[in-house]
């Protein structure tokens, strides 16, 4: 049994221009001691912070939430500005957008394993290619080349088994189309969410059983574009948006700290119903 435990939820969906959260609740048992609700990180996600403080054996965090989905224009890849330009005006953050989107090209990866990212992602990035068509074509050579697969990876899997291995899951895709974009001094940031179970056509989606992930690439003039290199395509109506961070641990849907207890087991169930 846990004596206390404090945890930190990020399970409420975001409101953007693509997206309104109509009504979200997350309730917690046992009963939390302290319960605060939202509170706002840096990125503008809101965050749930609670404790429980009476012994137990088990904790059930669930969150249900309306959203609305609005349309959301794609822009039109072959217009956006040639990638080396990014890289640069990235590096000059001479606006708040630049000072912004400079956070998320920041390379954390060991220097081996950054050549390795920058090497496979300048296949796609040619001398002078638009930034979002490069960045389309990264994202269907890794939906391509890399094989989708549960019992792959857990969620410490580092970034180097993943090359080396070409399977994984939602996370490992997500994570590695951002080093490789950040390896070339390109902004991109991790998206967490859901994802429909079936397409508006009726094709089956990947990575809709639990919690989604995703990329967003930032291109001057277009602003922030996601797209999910797990399904090969731009998030439209299908996606719900939770939270966005440099990496998964900024933005996963529930951590915290236990004093004593033994082991861990952790189910997760994800239902997304369109009305």
């Amino acid at each position: 049994r846990v004596p206390i435990s404090y945890n930190r939820a990020c399970l409420t969906p975001r409101t953007c221009p693509y997206q309104e959260c109509i009504e979200s609740t997350v309730n917690v048992e046992p009963l939390p001691a302290a319960f605060s609700y939202p509170v706002y990180d840096f990125y503008g996600n809101a965050l749930t912070f609670f404790s429980v403080e009476d012994p137990h054996d088990r904790l059930i965090v669930t969150a249900k939430s309306r959203v609305r989905l609005n349309p959301n224009l794609v822009a039109i890849p072959e217009s956006s500005p040639p990638w080396e330009a990014v890289r640069d005006q990235t590096r000059q953050a001479l606006t708040p957008e630049l000072i912004d989107a400079n956070q998320f090209s920041l390379d954390s990866e060991a220097p081996d394993v950054s050549v390795m990212l920058r090497d496979y992602a300048q296949a796609s990035f040619v001398p002078g290619a638009p930034i979002l068509v490069a960045a389309l074509d990264l994202m269907r050579r890794i939906h391509a080349e890399f094989a989708y697969d549960p019992t792959a990876t857990t969620v410490s899997t580092p970034i180097r088994e993943v090359i080396e291995n070409r399977r994984g899951v939602c996370q490992d895709f997500a994570h590695f189309q951002i080093g490789c974009m950040r390896a070339l001094g390109l902004p991109a940031r991790y998206v967490s969410g859901y994802i429909a179970p079936l397409t508006v056509d009726g094709e089956a989606n990947l990575g809709a059983q639990a919690s989604h992930a995703w990329v967003s690439v930032f291109a001057p003039g277009h602003g922030w574009v996601d797209m999910d290199p797990t399904n090969n395509q731009i998030p439209h109506n299908e996606h719900i948006t939770l939270a966005w961070g440099r990496y998964y641990e900024e933005v996963s849907p529930v951590r915290g700290v236990i004093l004593g207890g033994g082991a861990q087991h952790l189910t997760v169930a994800v239902s997304v119903v369109r009305e």
